[in-house]
């Protein structure tokens, strides 16, 4: 009898933990200023917001899930509260951008405040019309109703402690920090750095949500003369085109992913590549969106559209509008630009992440 009441006693004493979940942008970047919080009891990074269940990583940066990436915080109300997390998240993001965050761009990347009652949509509503009051901007934010949250795979968790390096190369090169504090001035005096990264880092460029592969830092041009093949140079370097169906990878039908030449990072996948009847290698769209820019290119009287790379800045090719569904382009690339990594090597040379992408094939 007396270790029942012991037992009730100690279960009215005991208060209830509550959740919260925040979209903003890459999941890595949102995890310390939660952590560093009195009465946070965790912090788990994933995906909310979509309509496939359990998705993968390399489903959800595709786009084309419909969720967001996003971190679910459990806490004890009695030590911290929801106004509290909400300040946490309002000063590590930036409200105002559309179509994603700082460096991260797509619909996986938007930001939003995942409710879960009357009491946290009122204080969600609250804190929004404050920043707008602010700065008098539109907010891009959206206060939406939570859903099923699906973490991320474990490698992903907590990724700031177990890759300061990398961590701290990706949010330098993003320039998150830098945005924040033009943003919140003061303010974003509180918005986490993660601790052990070194945010100020120039060693290397964004590591645009890769987790195991880093973008090496883009060699010299002795350097690059040197480790490159002659038309590999003149490609990547000098805008040069290769004879069409005299290279490398134009019927190469193996799955896996091509990756630059000069920095490795993801640039497409087998699973894209089409045959165009041009006789260069033909995508219709980037593995990483983000790791393939565009630009405007007038050097045969013409406008067109060039393809470089984000990091390496790498000339890759051309993007043209005859390419078939579902995205009707028609990425045409340099073979010399490309390097491939069939999907049996993915792990071993860093990018497990993708490994997904082809086991969900037949």
């Amino acid at each position: 009898m007396i270790g029942l009441v012991l037992a009730l006693s100690l279960a009215t004493t005991v208060a209830p933990l509550d959740t919260a979940t925040f979209a903003g942008g890459c999941f890595w970047s949102m995890e310390h200023p939660f952590d560093q919080l009195n009465g946070v009891r965790s912090v788990t990074v994933g995906f909310m917001g979509g309509q496939t269940a359990n998705p993968s990583y390399a489903q959800v940066i595709t786009g084309r899930t419909g969720h967001l990436e996003a971190v679910q915080v459990v806490y004890d109300p009695a030590k911290v509260g929801y106004e509290t997390l909400l300040e946490a998240f309002w000063h590590n993001i930036d409200p105002f951008q559309t179509d994603g965050q700082v460096c991260d761009t797509g619909p996986q990347y938007h930001t939003a405040i995942f409710v879960r009652g009357a009491d946290q949509r009122r204080l969600a509503d609250a804190s929004r019309r404050d920043v707008a009051t602010r700065f008098k901007r539109p907010i891009a934010t959206q206060v939406l109703t939570a859903a099923a949250f699906y973490p991320a795979e474990e490698y992903h968790q907590h990724y700031y402690t177990k890759n300061p390096v990398r961590y701290g190369m990706y949010r330098a090169g993003c320039g998150r920090d830098r945005r924040l504090k033009e943003i919140w001035g003061a303010d974003a005096s509180r918005a986490g750095r993660a601790g052990g990264a070194s945010t100020g880092s120039t060693g290397g460029s964004m590591e645009a949500r890769e987790a195991a592969y880093a973008p090496k830092p883009k060699p010299g041009d002795a350097e690059l003369r040197r480790t490159l093949t002659p038309l590999q140079y003149q490609v990547t370097q000098h805008d040069a085109t290769e004879r069409a169906f005299q290279n490398e990878f134009w019927d190469n039908h193996q799955a896996g992913i091509y990756v630059d030449v000069v920095s490795g990072e993801p640039l497409f996948s087998s699973l894209d590549k089409f045959e165009s009847g041009t006789g260069w290698p033909s995508f219709t769209r980037p593995l990483v969106r983000e790791n393939v820019k565009e630009k405007t290119d007038r050097s045969l009287f013409v406008e067109r559209t060039e393809v470089r790379s984000a990091h390496a800045n790498s000339h890759l090719g051309h993007l043209f509008p005859d390419g078939p569904k579902p995205t009707g382009l028609r990425y045409c690339i340099n073979s010399a630009a490309l390097r491939f990594v069939p999907v049996d090597r993915l792990a071993a040379e860093g990018y497990e992440q993708y490994l997904a992408l082809f086991k969900a094939r037949p």
